[in-house]
């Protein structure tokens, strides 16, 4: 018989374990805070303070119950439950009986129920969910000898396989869900595949390749046992092969192709996918099936001695590639909530973005298999922390047995994606480590005796986690954790990745040096800034809290100290303001140009023997209506900073910027001159050839105050151009911006501006700013010139509207045209720098 699934997804009901009512669930997978805003028996806890009054849920335990009919079980059948994911201490009974136990989030269970379900007729299945927050207050207190230190959340956390965010988090609400988080099912068969495992190997040349597929079987009934693989490539079968079922019921061959099509990350290739697929068959018929989508590539990390310590950047296909991304945390904090199509989503926007790399941050989860799908579909690399995150681990025996299953089962279910190019063992774990002056000695190679030492965590980063890659996962780089390089201080710049956090953080550093702050692979960094308006409305129940310093405003930033470091850097730089609407542009401005320092000249490094091999934002998406370091709010609307990182990440880019001086040290006393330089950066493979234009346009009559430059310029592949350097006489030289674009094959292909530093000593109204705008169903194109320089031109964002370009520096002389999408009849307010009153878009 084919193998036949009976989902459990509905009739279930739910109650607190110290209650007798029992509350419909709607659909599972779900978590208790979920069904109890669908009982009316919990607000939003996104809303206002509801946060606060939803954290009674934290501190309870749950029961869940289904009653069932069992499924038809032929002779020679075997009926499993199959559980994907439970949250997180969960005992589960059938009929009154303990049929598992389980302590960890990230494992999925399958128990065999052949026996227990016989009888024919109704079941009762009850899965009971103890307090995390509890139990994990229980274990630590069991263990006094722990040194339990971390940063984020109640050190007790670091006792619990569970999501850490859950805790709390610096952009996150507490919020403890318990629930079945993942499908649950029955499955009746004879025999099943357990496993597919696709195996990749390609020639050097890239002129052939190997796929080597390994299916692992389980069978019930006898009989004789045959594997039909087969290799499709879009839509069609390409190759195909039956071989038997060994005696250790696994089955195993391998396809050899000529001129295989690799799989690429977006802007350098297609995202060719092919599929291996395995049917089993008994006695001539099917009893199932599996199939997974592979890329044929290769993935290298490059760490190479040179010049500026040991290189840390990505070579796929043998092509260098400058890892230009963001960091990932969960999209949501009720993890139900987010389904394949808003996973994609967020794939997409990066696409859109020029992202290539998205680091799946140790905090979270191990994500759903859509969003490692859209990443391979889209050509989005990722980069994958295991799930351990600002402290210090307890390795107790059983909490190691527990880490290595979690990690062989998430492994084993994520290693055939082609997305997935790096396993990181931690985030800033090494960190803790440091700031708590815990023991590591780098030298000592004595796995054993790490383990006796006040950092034990260490045996799970550098022996636990690297095993099992080797062994489930060869040929996946592994990186002990994040940042992290060769055992020096997690500061080091010359070697591995680093977080750097002296902008905001730290010692607050001017965003206009960022570039000087980094590492050789900058893997954290971040400025905050409001979401839109739209998004603090949805949060904000009081129109009377509609002000940038109000109570429940102050409560969704949930950033240490964030109030004193908003207005450090925007008092630094710009001309302040206290009414909301403009206090959000102002801050998102903050955080666009901060974004576009550090990228813009972590870019440029990539030309100079690869001195920096990527930079990931921190960070992408919020879990919940926020403000915080996000780039791109929970609804998916991108803030200024999404555009201003799209357009240093253009294939081709061009920069311009003068000398910076600091104001504050200099007590505000202009610069007697100023040099300035031009770049241009490129990731195509060849050389190009365009030219450049370069502008002095005063910032206060919009006029040339001297003659531009042009030149032809040999553009050089995958790397930088150093184009022109001069000087700025401020003793004649009016304050003007640098004004730059480059034409490639007679097209502008890309911009940049400079402007005098800080923006507040700037008088920037009155700009003679012009836009038309030309509606053609359900797109517009809008036109924009300008009189003067204009800074941060920013066209609002609404839902179900994508807008081209946005946060733009608009110079006379060249109109830009920007496309919005989805408008319909809709008007848009824009804003620029300086402007008194919000424009609108008709």
């Amino acid at each position: 018989m084919e193998l036949f699934k009976q989902l459990l997804s509905t009739g279930w009901t739910f109650r607190d374990r110290d209650a007798e009512e029992w509350m419909p669930v709607p659909a599972v997978p779900s978590v208790v805070q979920q069904d109890l805003i669908a009982n009316q028996k919990l607000e939003d806890p996104f809303i206002g303070f509801n946060e606060l009054k939803a954290r009674w849920v934290n501190e309870k335990a749950w029961v869940y119950k289904n009653t069932f009919q069992r499924p038809n079980v032929p002779e020679g059948s075997a009926i499993d439950l199959v559980l994907d994911g439970l949250d997180t201490f969960a005992t589960v009974k059938l009929d009154g009986q303990t049929i598992l136990k389980s302590d960890n989030m990230f494992v999925g269970h399958r128990i065999n129920l052949t026996k227990a379900l016989e009888a024919e007729g109704e079941h009762t299945l009850e899965i009971e969910f103890d307090c995390a927050l509890l139990k994990a207050r229980e274990i630590r207190n069991q263990d006094l000898n722990h040194k339990w230190v971390g940063f984020n959340g109640d050190p007790s956390r670091l006792a619990v396989r569970k999501a850490q965010y859950h805790w709390g988090w610096d952009w996150g609400p507490v919020l403890m869900t318990a629930g079945i988080w993942r499908a649950v099912r029955l499955e009746v068969y004879s025999a099943r595949v357990v496993d597919l495992w696709p195996q990749t190997q390609l020639a050097v040349e890239h002129q052939t390749a190997e796929v080597t597929a390994v299916a692992k079987v389980d069978t019930v009934a006898t009989g004789d046992y045959r594997a039909r693989f087969s290799l499709n490539l879009k839509g069609t079968e390409i190759a195909h092969q039956d071989v038997p079922v060994s005696t250790d019921q696994n089955a195993a061959v391998t396809f050899r192709l000529n001129r295989p099509e690799l799989w690429w990350p977006h802007g350098y290739g297609e995202q060719t996918l092919y599929e291996v697929s395995v049917t089993l068959l008994r006695n001539g018929e099917s009893v199932d099936q599996m199939s997974k989508r592979i890329g044929i590539r290769t993935a290298e990390i490059i760490q190479q001695p040179d010049k500026h310590g040991k290189s840390f950047f990505f070579r796929i296909n043998g092509m260098d590639i400058f890892c230009g991304g963001s960091c990932w945390i969960p999209a949501d904090s009720l993890l139900p909530s987010i389904n394949a199509a808003r996973y994609r989503k967020w794939i997409e926007l990066m696409v859109e973005g020029r992202q290539i790399m998205i680091r799946v941050w140790g905090g979270g989860i191990y994500e759903d298999d859509s969003f490692y799908n859209a990443c391979d579909e889209l050509g989005v690399m990722v980069w994958q922390d295991f799930m351990f995150g600002c402290g210090n681990y307890p390795t107790s025996p059983q909490i190691l047995e527990s880490i290595q299953q979690e990690t062989v089962f998430n492994v084993q279910r994520l290693r055939h994606h082609p997305s997935i190019v790096i396993w990181v063992g931690n985030n800033e774990d090494y960190q803790v480590q440091e700031s708590e002056g815990l023991t590591y000695n780098f030298e000592d190679k004595d796995p054993e005796s790490w383990l006796k030492t006040d950092f034990p965590a260490r045996y799970i980063y550098e022996k636990l986690l690297p095993e099992v890659v080797a062994e489930h996962a060869p040929g996946t780089f592994y990186h002990p954790g994040s940042p992290w390089g060769d055992g020096k201080i997690s500061s080091d710049p010359t070697v591995g990745d680093m977080h750097q956090w002296n902008v905001w953080h730290g010692t607050q550093e001017k965003y206009q040096i960022f570039d000087t702050l980094g590492g050789r692979f900058n893997s954290e960094f971040g400025m905050e800034a409001f979401p839109h308006l739209s998004t603090i409305e949805h949060f904000v129940e009081n129109p009377a809290d509609m002000f940038p310093q109000s109570q429940v405003m102050d409560f969704h930033n949930k950033a240490d100290g964030h109030e004193r470091r908003l207005a450090t850097y925007m008092v630094e730089n710009l001309r302040t303001a206290t009414d909301l609407e403009t206090y959000i542009y102002l801050t998102q401005v903050v955080q666009a140009e901060t974004m576009m320092f550090g990228y813009r000249g972590w870019r440029r490094q990539w030309g100079d023997e690869r001195h920096c091999g990527g930079a990931l934002l921190w960070q992408l998406n919020d879990c919940w209506p926020t403000i915080s370091w996000a780039i791109v709010d929970y609804f998916l609307n991108p803030k200024p900073a999404y555009y201003a990182v799209k357009r240093v990440l253009n294939p081709i880019a061009i920069g311009v910027r003068r000398e910076h001086h600091d104001w504050s040290v200099a007590h505000a006393q202009p610069p007697q001159a100023s040099k300035y330089e031009l770049w241009v950066v490129s990731s195509k493979p060849h050389t190009l050839q365009g030219s450049i234009e370069l502008r002095f346009l005063s910032v206060d009559t919009g006029r040339d105050i001297r003659s531009p430059i042009v030149r032809d310029v040999t553009i050089q592949a995958n790397g930088t151009t150093d184009v022109i350097t001069g000087s700025i006489d401020h003793t004649t030289d009016e304050p003007h911006v640098l004004a730059a674009r480059l034409w490639v094959e007679n097209k502008i292909v890309a911009r940049d501006v400079d402007w005098p530093q800080p923006l507040k000593y700037l008088d920037l109204s009155n700009r003679g700013l012009e836009i038309q705008v030309h509606r053609d169903l359900d797109q517009a194109c809008v036109a924009i010139s300008t009189q003067k320089p204009v800074k941060a031109l920013v066209i609002e964002e609404q839902e179900g509207v994508r807008i081209s370009d946005n946060a733009m520096d608009i110079v006379p002389g060249d109109e830009q045209t920007v496309t919005v999408t989805g408008l319909g009849n809709r008007s848009l307010k824009y804003r620029y720098l300086g402007q008194e009153a919000c424009g609108v878009l008709e």
